[in-house]
């Protein structure tokens, strides 16, 4: 599922990139959302990028740790219910990760997103719930972070570079995409968080 994610995503942002009217049609616009009632732009937008490195880093870091969650989640559930949650796992971290934005941008015709990075997040984090103790390498720290600790330093630089709005960065849709993927890990699964802690603490 993983793989079927990142090649839909690929084949409709390389299409968009050469596709003015594709992109404008897809892209996440909480005015039009709210005036036009074109809800469809809810998840479309995650299927876009701004650009090659925006696509390949999404992707890379998707494919990264959707695998691994992927197949946890086919472990504990098995393969048909398993795979649903993973989907649900990203689709809905598609949908919440725009819920503050549209909120707060609904009145404004100008705001514009595109990209899969809070739904990317949901997976990242859903992954440092399973594995709080595993290694992460991330550019350019020299040496490799504990999960937990990206997790934790990742929350609080979202939570502040989207509340202090400084670049064309979507903060808040990463923020909540991560929170969204800790709560519906958590949800579809209680015992994830027992296992969480016991890896933490023993």
């Amino acid at each position: 599922m993983t793989l079927a994610i990142i090649i839909l995503t690929v084949l409709i942002s390389i299409a968009a990139f050469n596709n003015a009217e594709l992109f404008q049609r897809f892209r996440f616009n909480a005015w039009l959302i709210k005036e036009k009632k074109q809800s469809w732009r809810f998840f479309t937008y995650a299927v876009l990028h701004a650009g090659w490195m925006h696509l390949l880093v999404n992707m890379f870091v998707f494919y990264s740790f959707g695998r691994f969650v992927e197949q946890a989640f086919i472990q504990v559930f098995g393969m048909g219910q398993g795979l649903l949650y993973f989907v649900l796992l990203y689709v809905g971290g598609v949908i919440f990760s725009t819920l503050y934005d549209y909120n707060k941008q609904k009145s404004n015709p100008y705001y514009d997103a595109v990209g899969a990075s809070g739904a990317v997040a949901a997976v990242l984090f859903s992954s440092i719930l399973l594995a709080p103790t595993n290694s992460l390498f991330i550019f350019p720290i020299p040496f490799p972070v504990p999960a937990w600790i990206f997790g934790l330093l990742y929350l609080v630089y979202s939570a502040y570079m989207g509340k202090k709005g400084a670049d064309n960065i979507g903060h808040n849709a990463h923020f909540f995409g991560a929170v969204f993927g800790l709560v519906f890990t958590i949800l579809i699964n209680p015992e994830f968080a027992q296992m969480f802690i016991v890896q933490m603490f023993g």
